[in-house]
């Protein structure tokens, strides 16, 4: 596995497979939270059995925290490697030409990212952690014992105009992100480029609509709370 990852085709293969992982986790991720829009028993039914079914919280968990942290270690990896090689400069070869924006810049919009990630873990994640494994509380219920507490401590947390700020602007870089990060983990993968036109009509629709999605479940609930 070693020798696989040290080869620059390994590096990016495995960089794909992780790609795919969190992009499904997403997709996962924002259909749980769209069902706050509709019905917050809903969102706290499906919130209540992700936070404790033990194969999502000890099987589950521990590899969706492994592929993120690989999958932003080896992208810096990818990038150190990548600027190593641009040291050696060809008269004809222009990258901005060769290349889009995005994929130049693809370390700036992971680490802002990454610093959401921060952000996230701090309102929703720690917290959880917090109550379920440090209090023993398991229940998911609110402190007079009237129901779950999901919806209403995700609502609590788009309360604050600034904090909606932020994670609107992160799911713009997240767009940004993933409107060169889905055609190229296909591509890194080894599918044809005869279907390269595909796959960005299939990845521009992805990087739109998913942040599109979260972001209207950040605004729905800061106008709603």
């Amino acid at each position: 596995m070693s020798g696989f990852l040290k080869s620059s085709i390994g590096r990016k293969y495995a960089m794909a497979l992780s790609a795919f992982f969190l992009m499904f986790f997403l997709l996962q991720h924002l259909a749980i939270n769209m069902l706050s829009v509709f019905s917050a028993d809903a969102f706290n039914e499906a919130s209540h059995f992700m936070g404790t079914f033990w194969a999502v919280q000890y099987i589950l968990q521990p590899i969706l925290i492994f592929g993120v942290l690989f999958h932003f270690i080896m992208g810096f990896i990818l990038e150190i490697k990548n600027r190593s090689a641009r040291v050696i400069k060809y008269a004809k070869n222009n990258g901005g030409a060769n290349s889009s924006w995005m994929s130049r810049n693809m370390i700036y919009s992971g680490l802002a990212i990454l610093a959401f990630m921060g952000l996230h873990f701090y309102d929703f994640w720690f917290p959880e952690i917090n109550i379920k494994y440090i209090q023993g509380d398991m229940s998911g219920l609110l402190a007079d014992g009237e129901g779950y507490r999901y919806f209403e401590e995700l609502q609590h947390k788009f309360v604050n105009p600034l904090r909606v700020g932020l994670y609107v602007l992160s799911f713009v870089f997240l767009s940004l992100h993933l409107m060169h990060g889905f055609a190229s983990a296909f591509q890194s993968s080894g599918v044809s480029s005869m279907r390269k036109e595909k796959l960005q009509t299939i990845g521009k629709a992805y990087a739109i609509l998913i942040p599109l999605g979260f972001v209207i479940v950040a605004l729905y609930h800061y106008f709603n709370h």
